[in-house]
């Protein structure tokens, strides 16, 4: 297949857009501030067909050119009718029939799924993950987000909807979370949730996680310690994941991975403490290497494989 495919990397706060060539390098990318299009799904729908149309004709391309379209979404997908079921980080959105309605805006094959699923497609295939047949992909962003590779095959569960890492429960009575759920992982690092924290804080409104990593740079004690109690909370929704799936890597990725470095000798440390011997003894605990690109190419991946069988 020579043909290009259109990768769409849908967030909580940002959409990242990127016109991929059949090799897997990124001929052009875009991006869209998802917050300004959350009053209704059709607001969203309606600015990603334009973004999509905007990419191809402005890189001279017109639809002979793309093969299909791959989009990736922070919520449930049914993979098989198309459908975002529901996205707990953006309001509104309950069963929509999204592949049906851009298939028919572009006429163009289009391919959903989980946006973490497509991050690990992407991380497995041309990162991080190269090579090996077991391996979690978690990202740290505006809500948590998991994606499975067992056996060498991308789990998605009996409906679709494995991998939901961000909603393990780490505490019985924690706080309610947009799920419906109480205590879980993502109430505890989701980037709202931390930002929060920060202001409290440092007595700063609107800090952000980079002002704070930007402080641990500097040695300031607090920001040292909000990265430590940040990633005590990661290590241990990873004891879980790791004493459950037994795998042999994890790749973290993510807009709060960037804080890694501040992060990672407690998160191995906490593994080492709590986790089963057989089980942390075989895993290793990496950054994804992809960035912000992962999941622009776990969407092209997608489509190849969605059209073709194989990447």
């Amino acid at each position: 297949m020579r043909l290009c495919t259109i990768g769409v990397d849908v967030g909580g706060t940002n959409i990242k857009l990127g016109l991929v060539a059949s090799s897997g390098r990124i001929i052009a990318k875009t991006n869209l501030v998802t917050k300004t299009y959350d009053h209704h799904p059709r607001h969203l729908i309606d600015a990603l067909v334009a973004a999509i149309r905007a990419l191809i004709q402005e890189n001279g391309k017109t639809t002979k050119d793309i093969a299909g379209i791959g989009i990736g979404l922070p919520g449930l997908v049914d993979v098989s009718k198309g459908n975002v079921i529901f996205m707990p980080n953006v309001p509104g959105w309950k069963n929509i029939p999204l592949r049906k309605i851009i298939q028919s805006k572009l006429k163009l094959p289009v391919f959903i799924d989980n946006d973490v699923n497509l991050v690990a497609l992407g991380e497995w295939k041309l990162g991080a993950g190269k090579g090996y047949k077991n391996l979690v992909c978690i990202t740290l962003g505006t809500g948590v987000g998991g994606g499975l590779v067992l056996n060498g095959e991308l789990y998605r569960g009996e409906g679709f909807v494995a991998g939901e890492i961000g909603h393990i429960p780490l505490n019985e009575q924690g706080p309610a979370c947009n799920c419906g759920g109480m205590g879980c992982f993502e109430r505890y690092v989701g980037n709202r949730i931390l930002m929060d924290k920060a202001a409290g804080i440092f007595g700063k409104e609107n800090i952000r996680p980079q002002d704070v990593f930007a402080l641990a740079n500097r040695g300031n004690a607090l920001a040292v310690r909000f990265w430590r109690e940040t990633a005590t909370h990661i290590g241990n929704a990873l004891v879980g994941v790791i004493n459950l799936l037994n795998p042999r890597l994890v790749i973290i990725g993510g807009g709060i991975a960037n804080n890694y470095k501040f992060m990672e000798k407690t998160i191995q440390k906490v593994i080492r403490r709590r986790a089963m011997k057989v089980q942390k003894n075989m895993v290793r605990i990496v950054r994804a290497r992809l960035g912000d690109e992962a999941g622009i190419l776990g969407a092209h991946i997608l489509v190849k494989e969605s059209i073709l069988g194989r990447y």
